[in-house]
């Protein structure tokens, strides 16, 4: 990880009180855990391009993955 950009979500796995009150979105779990995963190295590149914040930007895009099943999951039923 780039040792110039410390974002904060990095730096604890649990959510403050301090971070609530900030404006960005905040997970709906609030507790992170570390991960080793295996990417294609282009689409880590293609994150990584966008600047600081990859790791988030792909937990997002996960997240909006995994909420749309559930969405077609329970309209399934």
């Amino acid at each position: 990880m780039n040792k110039e950009y410390e974002a904060d979500w990095d730096q604890s796995a649990l959510r403050t009180s301090d971070a609530a009150t900030t404006s960005k979105p905040q997970a709906t779990s609030g507790v992170k855990q570390i991960v080793t995963i295996r990417l294609d190295v282009d689409m880590l590149e293609w994150f990584k391009a966008a600047g600081p914040g990859y790791q988030t930007r792909i937990n997002q895009v996960l997240r909006e993955h995994m909420e749309a099943q559930r969405v077609a999951s329970a309209s399934a039923e």
